[in-house]
């Protein structure tokens, strides 16, 4: 079936043309619980990415966490593995996060350690590619469904696309940073992506500095 037609499909609703009406598909999205977000994901044929990828890759972590990442989209290890943030670039979050005492462990006793971990994309871009704004908007509901059932208490978005995706800017990273921002009243703190750190090893102290930000910003609301 055509990514269009089989989206269609999905979403139960369709305009004149056959193109799903993306209002009706981000408002039934928005009602889905956690089990039902996931199967929707699973399924997921609203852009041509559905047809080069292994599987979707969904999110990782405590459902409650108090902190959640965002990222990009899933790379080749991601594709293969079905989670985010699993390959170098994944362990060198992970590194980060244990310097604060965060994990993405979902069995962490205090919830103050629990970081939930998803990307606006879910699935591989062929190659490794930039997305396209298409393929951005299709995710779009996804990601903000992820973030309405989590209800964070800090957000940190790593990399240019999850900026441009909750931040509505197209402003570089390096005029973004250093700042507390806000994604629908939550706060919000934008980094540079693991993968782009790896290949740009000064900016790993920078990247560090957002973190504790974001953590002081934690401490200072009550949420630490």
């Amino acid at each position: 079936v055509p990514p269009t037609a089989a989206a269609a499909q999905s979403a139960g609703v369709t305009s004149e043309d056959g193109a799903v009406d993306s209002a009706a598909r981000a408002a039934r999205i928005a009602t889905l619980d956690w089990p039902a977000l996931r199967d929707e994901v699973a399924a997921c044929h609203a852009c041509a990415l559905c047809e080069t990828r292994r599987q979707t890759v969904f999110g990782v972590g405590a459902a409650d966490a108090r902190w959640m990442v965002v990222g990009e989209a899933p790379g080749e290890q991601e594709d293969r593995q079905g989670a985010p943030f699993v390959g170098p670039a994944g362990r060198l979050l992970d590194q980060m996060l244990a310097a604060l005492d965060l994990t993405r462990d979902a069995s962490v006793a205090d919830p103050a350690r629990r970081v939930y971990i998803a990307n606006t994309l879910k699935c591989r871009p062929p190659g490794n590619r930039n997305p396209t704004p298409q393929e951005l908007a299709c995710c779009e509901p996804f990601l903000q469904r992820q973030i309405a059932l989590v209800r964070p208490r800090i957000i940190v978005a790593m990399g240019r696309f999850a900026v441009q995706q909750l931040l509505r800017s197209s402003e570089a990273i390096g005029r973004l940073r250093g700042r507390v921002h806000a994604y629908q009243g939550v706060p919000l703190v934008v980094t540079y992506h693991p993968a782009y750190l790896l290949r740009n090893l000064p900016d790993k102290a920078r990247a560090w500095q957002d973190l504790c930000l974001a953590a002081q910003t934690m401490e200072s609301a009550g949420g630490g």
